[in-house]
């Protein structure tokens, strides 16, 4: 954990209690292990007083459930006590893999089921909670957080919505666009990035990589996310590129303008190992293609890091890239659902991002600095500096 001695002198804020609805219960199991070993083995000047009992427990996650009536009705409820405790909420909007009954029929929960439960739960919360935390890696309606035209602004309606309910803080992961924040400009809101996490799994899955500007390059596949390439490339001392996606602004298919081409701006990749890096694959169909031309610019091999892995067209088209050679791993985090199938795939790597969760929790329940953990660069350069030196490092 990172700036560990930071924690030793800090007073918590209130007990921490974590409520995960049903969609991030995998995360918060495993965000729970790592917070109970922090609080075990840092030595807290709190740790052993009558007054801060609660500090160090086996446990930190909540018992509540949104059981839903025969009509898909559905309410919040706790099983246990939360008065006076720092209660952090933690939701994946993205979990297609959930069911509810209604009427007779089976339905799977959308992002604005998620949402509701969420809501339902800091309702049933209200008034007895000493704070109130929001942890959502994929923002809700992130894509959504502009307007163009006649149309909704759902991103930025949600967040302010959860001020306005009590929300004190609001986190979230690699945000389309983390502007939309001014919508409630008073409230905390944090949005992390998995550089560190996307490096340390890519370095323990390839053994032969060479991390300088003369073998590795970082490609932005479009003009949005090139402040993430930007990064990454200065962070492991390489160059950087982008695609810059043609569009067809006459036509819209389903919600969206058509790409037309990819074109490339960047230097030679000829026998140079790429990475892309992202916030999403949604369909894939873009990354898919972005890959292709890159092997067919004599690219050594393409690896894809992108913080959030939907495949909401299924992973077929991805089997027929990979056997083709467009691509050589993928990897994505684990703060969205994760299919069983995706687990199996040769060419997939999970970036568990756990541990990094669990050391914002634990900072935030101090009211120490999220720079302790939202600075990874000396992390990012100690792990390739030993990996270079071909020496044993701790995953």
């Amino acid at each position: 954990m990172p700036n560990l001695h930071e924690l030793e002198a800090a007073i918590p804020v209130a007990p921490l209690k974590i409520v995960a609805t049903e969609s991030a219960s995998r995360l918060a199991d495993s965000v729970n292990r790592y917070l109970v070993g922090f609080r075990k083995t840092v030595n807290n000047l709190v740790k052993n007083d009558p007054a801060f009992q609660g500090y160090v427990e086996d446990n930190y996650l909540a018992s509540a459930s949104c059981p839903r009536f025969g009509t898909g009705e559905g309410k919040g409820v706790f099983m246990e006590s939360i008065r006076g405790k720092d209660i952090f909420f933690l939701v994946d909007v993205c979990n297609h893999s959930i069911t509810y009954r209604m009427n007779g029929y089976i339905n799977h929960k959308s992002p604005d089921d998620h949402y509701q439960d969420l809501k339902r739960l800091i309702s049933a919360s209200y008034g007895k909670a000493h704070r109130i935390n929001v942890i959502m890696p994929f923002l809700y309606e992130g894509r959504q957080h502009k307007r163009t035209g006649r149309e909704s602004l759902d991103c930025a309606y949600a967040i302010e919505e959860l001020r306005n309910m009590g929300v004190s803080n609001f986190i979230t992961f690699d945000a389309h666009d983390p502007r939309v924040q001014n919508a409630a400009p008073l409230a905390g809101f944090d949005n992390f990035t998995p550089p560190y996490q996307f490096i340390r799994a890519l370095l323990h899955t390839e053994k032969n990589l060479i991390i300088d500007k003369y073998h590795t390059v970082v490609i932005s596949p479009d003009e949005g996310a090139l402040d993430r390439a930007v990064y990454f490339a200065n962070v492991l001392g390489v160059d950087t590129g982008m695609f810059y996606k043609r569009r067809d602004y006459s036509t819209i298919v389903n919600g969206k303008n058509p790409i037309v081409a990819h074109e490339f701006l960047g230097d030679n990749i000829d026998g140079k190992d790429v990475i892309i890096i992202d916030d999403m694959i949604s369909s894939g169909g873009s990354m898919i293609d972005t890959a292709k031309q890159l092997k067919s610019m004599n690219a050594k091999r393409v690896f894809i890091c992108c913080t959030f892995g939907l495949f909401t067209d299924g992973l077929k088209a991805f089997d027929e890239a990979y056997e083709k050679c467009y691509f050589d791993k993928i990897v994505t985090t684990n703060l969205t659902y994760q299919p069983p199938a995706l687990l199996e795939r040769p060419y997939y790597v999970e970036a568990d991002m756990s541990k990094f969760l669990a050391s914002i929790i634990d900072f935030m329940n101090h009211d120490s600095s999220m720079a302790n953990v939202s600075t990874p660069t000396d992390k990012i350069h100690e792990l390739l500096a030993k990996y270079n030196n071909r020496e044993e490092y701790i995953l």
